[in-house]
């Protein structure tokens, strides 16, 4: 076992209070790879059931403008809602509900090492061993939960600076 993908996982606040043989565990399924500014991980819209650790380096999480309104023959580019960096995840929203993407995941880092963890087997895991699974879905509400209220903040920044803009027209 390469003690690199121990160290990342014990690191990440998503397998945080797991025992060192769960994290073992938790790093025998795990896919190692190595990727390169521009690689696109996730599609927003798409159909898969992974998840990703950032062992080293750094994803962008963009959005498609269209998708809340803009009129088709405009040309917008995505926009960028987040930089997750080393010990983050991504994709765990899969883990879930295993329902369609609601971003898109980009490399914004040469070198950029992941772990991918596919959903089948992380809760096989679970399933096999409960209390990891317990521990492991705990954190993951927390992480979703911290996610849900950066959101909901952002939002309301939003809808502020486009409340002020529209009173000074």
């Amino acid at each position: 076992m390469e003690t690199n993908i121990l160290t990342t996982l014990s690191l990440t606040d998503i397998f945080d209070n797991l025992t060192e043989t769960q994290l073992q565990l938790v790093a025998a399924i795990c896919e190692p790879g190595v990727y390169k500014t521009g690689d696109v991980l996730l599609r927003e819209n798409d159909d898969t059931d992974e998840f990703y650790v950032i062992a080293r380096g750094s994803v962008e999480i963009l959005m498609d403008p269209m998708v809340v309104g803009t009129a088709a023959d405009d040309k917008i580019e995505p926009i960028v809602l987040t930089q997750l960096r080393q010990g983050q995840v991504f994709g765990e929203v899969a883990l879930v509900d295993q329902g369609m993407r609601s971003a898109t995941a980009r490399v914004s880092r040469d070198d950029t090492r992941l772990l991918r963890i596919p959903r089948q087997r992380i809760m096989l895991l679970c399933e096999t061993y409960p209390e990891l699974g317990y521990k492991l879905m705990k954190n993951l509400a927390a992480d979703l939960a911290f996610k849900i209220r950066n959101t909901d903040l952002t939002v309301r920044q939003y809808q502020l600076m486009l409340s002020q803009a529209m009173e000074k027209k």
